[in-house]
């Protein structure tokens, strides 16, 4: 089966203070240096085939042309990525304005992925984004005039002043560009971060009002025609991410870089935080432990929409699923926070909001039976 690549690019402008990812600021020098290393990386694999890439930050596009160019052509030599692979960048609106998008096209992206986040100056405002709606609306016709049609926007939920009313004009305005992919998912105040700091003075939505945003979300971009595969990504036709789906679907993949995760041969493993760790051994990497198993199967592939089937959750299980489990799914169907249809159980958008719950409720009645 083909594998996934991500490669992290931690590098932005200026960090924004809900964000924890890893990131540093730019650095000309260090781009080139972190460009060697990366491909690097690519080089020592050998016999692997690959369908997807993904540049993910950080803030990818402030690497240029160039340097994405070369790791893609390093991909591509060593991973024979073919002609239909989805090549993704993930690319800050602002600055990407400022670049020649068609470079990246002729570079090997295909497919863009922009932080949005709202189409309301003042949310864009409380959340430290320095874009305005005209650098995304000049991206998207530009991106669009090069030959990438396959494009996603941000959208987060509740944000400070956010209502259904602001959240609809974000929506619209997305819908108006006719993108193909929406991500939507609620802010989440990380501990290390300058929201986090200041977070009993942030004025946000309580846990109820956020579901409504959420579901309200999900309503309003199902009406224009972007369908939920995933808890919090929307899709036209043919525009799922195939990359981001291997993730859902315990598929492997291979993460290069600075605070890069990885899933190989049943081993998960991640980089060290540090860029100029990574500069200065690129293929030291730390193990962290085995993954696929029957809890993370379940766990991820119920992030989907078409959610898990039962005869492959019993073939995984090594035995028949005990009848409690049966009877606790069928206790949150009829409180319609679970579907079961065509020997499949999946989660209705009221049971994704609280999905971490019914999923350790039922694994635990799995290892119960154990």
């Amino acid at each position: 089966m083909n594998c996934g690549i991500y490669i992290h690019i931690p590098y932005c402008i200026k960090k924004c203070p809900y964000c924890d990812f890893y990131s540093v600021i730019y650095d000309d020098c260090s781009a080139s240096e972190y460009t060697d290393a990366v491909i690097s990386v690519i080089q020592s694999y050998k016999g692997r085939r690959a369908d997807t890439l993904y540049f993910g930050g950080g803030t990818p596009n402030l690497m240029g042309a160039e340097r994405i160019g070369k790791m893609i052509s390093a991909a591509k030599a060593c991973f024979g990525l073919s002609a239909d692979a989805e090549i993704t960048l993930e690319a800050n609106p602002e600055s990407l304005r400022r670049q020649d998008i068609s470079a990246f096209k002729k570079a090997g992206v295909n497919r863009l992925s922009m932080g949005l986040q709202s189409a309301n100056e003042n949310e864009l405002s409380s959340l430290g984004r320095r874009h305005t709606n005209e650098d995304v609306v000049y991206c998207v016709r530009e991106a669009k005039k090069a030959g990438i049609d396959n494009i996603s926007l941000d959208l987060m939920l509740g944000t400070q002043g956010q209502s259904k009313a602001s959240l609809l004009n974000s929506i619209e305005f997305c819908a108006a560009l006719n993108v193909s992919h929406i991500s939507a998912y609620m802010l989440k105040i990380e501990p290390n971060t300058p929201f986090y700091k200041k977070r009993a003075l942030l004025d946000l939505p309580d846990d109820d009002e956020a579901a409504e945003l959420y579901l309200f979300a999900v309503n309003e971009l199902e009406r224009r025609g972007y369908k939920q595969y995933e808890i919090s990504n929307f899709a036209r036709d043919g525009a799922v991410s195939r990359h981001n789906t291997k993730y859902w679907r315990g598929e492997e993949y291979v993460g290069i870089g600075a605070a890069a995760h990885g899933f190989e041969n049943g081993e998960r493993y991640y980089y060290g935080r540090s860029v100029k760790d990574f500069i200065a051994s690129p293929l030291s990497r730390t193990s962290d432990g085995e993954g696929g198993g029957f809890d993370e199967f379940f766990m991820l592939n119920m992030r989907l929409c078409e959610g898990v089937s039962l005869s492959e959750l019993a073939q995984k299980f090594g035995a028949a699923l005990p009848q409690s489990f049966y009877s606790k799914i069928e206790n949150f169907a009829k409180a319609g926070l679970i579907i079961k249809s065509g020997g499949r159980i999946s989660f209705t958008p009221k049971g994704f909001l609280i999905s971490n719950s019914i999923i350790s409720d039922l694994l635990y009645v799995l290892e119960s039976y154990d």
